[in-house]
């Protein structure tokens, strides 16, 4: 009887030591949703101004590569001009009044969650366009769809929000806002600020994330230091 013990107990640390690993890898896996969603820039837009609007994601859905994005239009703009692009296939959609109201970018060899997709369009605002322009996303992967649809109430925060659709504010701010007399760019233009809203995500990285991600690996570290020391007493005691 003295004997089958121990065995027992190494057989429960050792359950102990997968179920503390698995934990780990979970909670360190949140900051990745936490930061997961559609982005646009520029972000801001002077009144009854023009921008060259890039919609960008660097994840799937879950680890399904993205096939399709559909990017509805909101009201307030006079034109859209969905930027040619090899990579994309593009569909437009558009309302009774001629408008476009819809654009779906259809990826030529769908988008693996490892790399960094990109879509543009131009547009120009009226002079009744709202101060906040949210465009509704559907994103298409080969299995599964996310959609970026949820729009802050007033005073709330976005970041809170689980799935934000992208927005655009209209600010007279000069600091932030597209030129209004630049809405249309070169072809060269446009590299350059997919290349700069690129640089600026990958050296402002999520706040969310960075916290969840330093409480994850604590929480796991001390789930393996109990493990490890349960362990240690079991073999201890086996010697014994």
């Amino acid at each position: 009887m003295a004997s089958r013990t121990p065995k027992f107990t190494s057989r429960f640390t050792q359950r102990g030591l997968v179920v503390a690993a698995v934990a780990a890898g979970l909670v360190l896996a949140a900051p990745a949703a936490a930061s997961a969603h559609v982005g646009v820039s520029p972000d801001a837009v002077e009144p009854e101004g023009s921008a060259v609007l890039v919609f960008s994601f660097t994840h799937g859905c879950e680890n399904s590569p993205t096939s399709a994005l559909r990017i509805t239009m909101p009201e307030g703009l006079t034109s859209v001009s969905p930027t040619v692009d090899s990579a994309w296939s593009i569909a437009v959609e558009r309302a009774d009044n001629g408008l476009v109201s819809a654009v779906t970018y259809t990826a030529v060899t769908p988008i693996s969650s490892e790399f960094r997709g990109a879509v543009s369009m131009a547009v120009s605002l009226g002079e009744d366009a709202p101060s906040t322009l949210a465009f509704p996303v559907e994103q298409q992967c080969e299995t599964g769809v996310n959609e970026w649809v949820e729009i802050a109430e007033d005073g709330a925060d976005p970041h809170d929000l689980d799935s934000p659709a992208p927005v655009v504010t209209v600010t007279g701010d000069e600091e932030g806002t597209a030129d209004a007399g630049h809405g249309e760019h070169s072809p060269a233009d446009e590299d350059s600020l997919v290349q700069e809203e690129s640089a600026d995500a990958a050296s402002s990285p999520n706040p969310v994330g960075t916290i969840l991600g330093g409480a994850g690996l604590l929480a796991g570290l001390a789930a393996l230091v109990v493990a490890v020391l349960a362990y240690r007493r079991s073999a201890q005691a086996s010697r014994r």
